[in-house]
């Protein structure tokens, strides 16, 4: 059963940490409402998925494809009883420049209780059974793409068994298995390893506990924060300006290294309405700069993914590869009603400084 990382008992302050642990595969399916990273999304609502151009990378225009979903209901809000985020990222390394969020897309979706996809009760701690796995078909009847898992539009023209979001992750498809499938050379597998994919890890979740000497630091963060966001907007000289940066660059990463260091592992931090832990001091976003939600509702930081996830994606090149310093995920402070459409929230990609490398 999946771990709701937005206790009733936590105080907006708490920080809550991801970690990556392996798990059996009925355990991420879309009915136990899993926190994961990699292989297809564990789709929420079962209707009403994002369609293509919402998932385009905004820099190569090609499918941007699955990282990561945290599962996190807000107590209280009949309307987010069930409540996931889903983030998808460019697997083109040359679209990963400086500071730029155009190649990350993040969706919020959210059901009550009662809803038509799902029982009333939680899903059992045992594995079932039976375990209803199709990759390709939702319980809705929508047909998903054999290769990343979104909504499937396009069959094959020769056996029209299998569908995908697009003629790109078709021709991937046919050079892979599918060439092979079709002629009947081979049995068509929906259990064969997907190299295109992120690897599948289950998100789990554990409250942030600081070492005693850290408390009181932990409590000035976000004065630290804002006197630097204040600082960056100072009109000085050129040469007061670059050793002014220089010094809050440096403080800046220092309490990013000091914070995680106590849980190296982390790949994620959650932390609804308070402050993400930067690692620059360059391209800190500023709250007048979170654009609204579609309802006219201000957004609020709700979590952030950290660089250690990079070691687990298997994506290291020699030439290029997909990088970041931090990814922050800010979302609508009222979790507005959608229905069971997908909403578009706001993401924010900051790389570390030349200065801490």
């Amino acid at each position: 059963m999946a771990t709701n990382v937005n206790k009733e008992s936590e105080s907006n302050s708490d920080v809550t940490l991801g970690f990556l642990e392996e798990a059996e595969s009925w355990l991420l399916l879309s009915n136990q409402f899993p926190s994961k990273v990699g292989g297809t999304p564990a789709w929420l609502s079962q209707v009403d998925l994002p369609t293509l151009p919402a998932l385009l990378c905004e820099k190569c225009k090609l499918p941007t494809v699955f990282l990561l979903q945290v599962y996190a209901p807000i107590s209280g809000y009949d309307r987010c009883f069930h409540r996931t985020l889903f983030v998808f990222c460019c697997k083109t390394p040359a679209c990963y420049t400086r500071n730029d969020s155009r190649c990350f897309k993040v969706f919020r979706c959210q059901l009550p209780r009662i809803n038509k996809f799902y029982p009333f009760d939680p899903p059992s701690d045992e594995m079932p059974e039976h375990v209803l796995e199709d990759h390709q078909v939702l319980g809705s009847g929508l047909k998903l793409c054999r290769l990343c898992g979104c909504l499937g539009q396009k069959a094959c023209s020769r056996c029209h068994s299998v569908t995908y979001c697009c003629k790109e992750h078709q021709t991937i498809d046919w050079k892979n298995r599918h060439k092979k499938e079709c002629a009947n050379e081979v049995s068509p597998s929906s259990k064969e390893l997907n190299s295109f994919l992120f690897p599948e890890w289950e998100l789990v979740t554990e409250p942030e506990e600081l070492p005693a000497k850290d408390e009181e630091a932990h409590k000035s963060q976000n004065l630290d924060q804002e006197h630097t966001a204040l600082n960056n907007d100072l009109e000085n000289s050129e040469l007061e300006s670059m050793a002014l940066h220089e010094t809050q660059d440096s403080k800046v990463f220092l309490r990013f290294k000091e914070r995680i260091a106590n849980e190296p592992e982390q790949v994620l931090r959650y932390c609804k309405g308070d402050m993400p832990l930067w690692v620059s001091a360059e391209h800190v976003l500023n709250e007048e700069d979170i654009p609204k939600c579609s309802c006219g509702a201000k957004r609020i930081f709700e979590f952030q993914i950290m660089p250690q996830l990079l070691n687990h994606l298997k994506v290291d090149r020699t030439d290029a590869c997909i990088d970041w310093g931090t990814v922050v995920i800010y979302t609508c402070v009222e979790s507005c009603d959608q229905g069971t459409k997908y909403s578009a929230e706001f993401i924010w990609k900051q790389d570390f400084s030349d200065l801490a490398a």
